[in-house]
């Protein structure tokens, strides 16, 4: 394989010819390669998967983190203990190409490998580094720790991305499109202006996908400061306030990108909305599309579940199930010491611990969530999994909180490492995949595809792509939307309704009307794909993004009804 090519090991499909460069700051692609946090890099290695699958003319930009996001291990009481390790994988290819950039006026130089599509079946991925002899120690660590607490290395991260990938694909011949999944990757904006001095010739090649559905959580920074870091490579500022429409002194990263592309998406129907009603009130922006996330199926699905689901054989589908909860509990037990029964429903919460997605939420009133762990004629099994952002003190005391409490309780479990081998598992084992975030936060929330496509049934809040699968008791359960404006009284209303679900629905149909649990898990199965499968997301992209040009969504229940059913 030559590296200073654009290179893939296939010819392409005619559909997707057009030259795309994919820039993300994570992609969870295969367990061994430890270099994502959570949603973002599971969306990016699903579409790196799909992209290869439709053989489509794609390829990854990212970064080689030598620590990961960390290591989710646990102190002597058992509470959640962060470690930074260091990492190694003699799987990727040293492309021997290096490159500069200047970082706080200092050149920086980035070194190149490449995933090689062979080696898990995606489309080649290219990962930048800092960390090598060249560089003095400071700058070697810009590439150490997946979003650094430190705001000059989170910007230093960005340069690197946008502007270090940027030059990569000027040496591979170029590309017709460039996406950025999320705004990290904003600098190689102003690297093609600097190269095209026209900025509508910028966003003739530029494409945005925005994943926070609220203004506090888009970053932005003193301009001043940002400029200082080199972050808009060589332009001055006047040019940068010229070209972004941004005067003032804090300059907003998402409002740039969706000012300088030609086109942007959401993540879902509803997050596209969102979107449009929050960016709604600048001008000169990129209209927002909505392109629902999905995940790749043949990376996530039990081969033998969706065999016996595609025969029709029950007995084989229960069998299976029931195996693949002894899989998973035997990590509780070898975690937890707590041995779990595979004819017990079990619940499984994980995701990222972020406040807004309420992992605690089960526990909102102690006496209703122990009424349903203690009720012996209808028994539940409850596991919680997830990695807390490692610098956020609120969301690790919650994960030690459940802990501790759990650590009480028999039938309940806290695991630790959620990296994407305890994921699968996790939705291997699950009954039912509750998901609990406060609407609308939550952009899409792609965990509960992959559970459903391995019988786990969902029980969610109605955000993100759940409004647009869910059918409550025909092929999941939804709680019913909280239309009010204060916090706490949002959350008493999402807890009643769930111990009501629970109680009255989902524990009641899983123990007294198995054929309708059943009926039920395979209507999930059914129909979670082919819309929510990576294949129909990475299509959509090219035939609607990559474009670039608008094409304004049709009737999203035809969408669903022809793509789905």
């Amino acid at each position: 394989m030559q590296y200073n090519t654009w290179y893939h090991p296939y010819e392409y499909n005619p559909a997707y010819t057009k030259r795309v460069a994919y820039f993300c700051m994570e992609f969870a692609v295969h367990q061994p390669l430890k270099i994502y946090s959570g949603g973002l890099g599971f969306l990016a290695g699903s579409h790196m998967r799909s992209a290869y699958d439709l053989r489509q003319n794609l390829i990854g930009i990212g970064i080689l983190w030598k620590h990961g996001y960390y290591d989710q291990v646990r102190n002597e009481d058992r509470s959640m203990k962060v470690q930074f390790q260091h990492k190694s994988y003699n799987f990727l290819e040293d492309t021997d190409i290096i490159i500069p950039v200047y970082v706080n006026r200092h050149q920086v130089y980035v070194k190149v490998y490449c995933l090689k599509p062979e080696t898990f079946g995606t489309v080649p991925i290219y990962l930048l580094s800092t960390d090598i002899p060249e560089n003095d120690y400071l700058a070697q660590t810009i590439t150490h720790k997946l979003y650094d607490r430190d705001t000059a290395a989170r910007i230093a991260q960005n340069i690197v991305l946008g502007i270090g990938g940027a030059k990569l694909v000027d040496i591979l011949g170029g590309a017709d499109v460039y996406h950025m999944n999320e705004a990290h990757a904003l600098p190689l904006a102003f690297h093609l202006y600097s190269q095209l001095q026209d900025v509508d010739k910028v966003r003739e090649k530029l494409t945005f996908t925005t994943h926070t559905p609220e203004k506090a959580g888009n970053e932005e920074h003193m301009i001043d400061f940002l400029d200082q870091m080199g972050f808009f490579e060589m332009l001055s500022l006047n040019e940068v306030r010229a070209i972004t429409g941004i005067k003032g002194h804090v300059f907003s990263h998402t409002l740039a990108a969706l000012r300088l592309a030609k086109i942007a998406n959401g993540v879902s129907q509803l997050h596209g909305e969102v979107s449009r009603e929050m960016w709604g009130e600048y001008d000169n922006i990129a209209p927002i599309t909505a392109i629902t996330n999905a995940q790749n199926k043949r990376y996530w699905a039990d081969v033998k579940l969706q065999a016996a689901l595609k025969d029709k054989d029950d007995n084989a589908l229960v069998l299976r199930k029931k195996h693949l909860k002894r899989w998973l509990f035997e990590e509780v037990a070898n975690q937890t010491g707590k041995l779990f029964d595979p004819d017990v429903l079990t619940i499984v919460w994980a995701r990222r611990f972020a406040e807004y997605k309420r992992a605690d939420l089960l526990l909102h009133d102690i006496n209703q969530f122990n009424r349903i762990v203690k009720n012996s004629k209808h028994p539940v099994q409850i596991i919680w999994a997830g990695k807390p952002y490692p610098f956020d003190e609120y969301a690790i005391s919650v994960f030690n909180h459940l802990v501790k409490y759990t650590q009480r309780v028999p039938n309940c479990a806290v695991l630790t490492g959620y990296e994407l081998q305890l994921s699968k598992l996790l939705k291997l084992g699950a009954d039912v995949w509750l998901n609990t975030p406060r609407r609308p936060r939550e952009a899409s929330g792609t965990s509960g595809m992959t559970a459903a496509m391995n019988g786990a049934v969902n029980l969610s809040i109605n955000d993100g792509w759940v409004a647009e699968f869910i059918k409550h008791g025909h092929n999941g359960f939804v709680l019913p939307i909280a239309h009010k404006e204060n916090i706490d009284k949002v959350d008493n209303f999402d807890a009643h309704n769930l111990y009501h679900i629970l109680e009255k629905e989902v524990i009641p149909l899983y123990y007294d009307n198995p054929k309708g649990w059943l009926k039920v898990m395979k209507n999930s199965m059914s129909e979670v794909t082919p819309f929510f499968d990576a294949d129909r997301m990475a299509a959509e992209y090219y035939e609607r993004l990559y474009k670039l040009v608008y094409e304004p969504q049709q009737n999203h229940s035809e969408v669903f009804s022809s793509n789905h059913l």
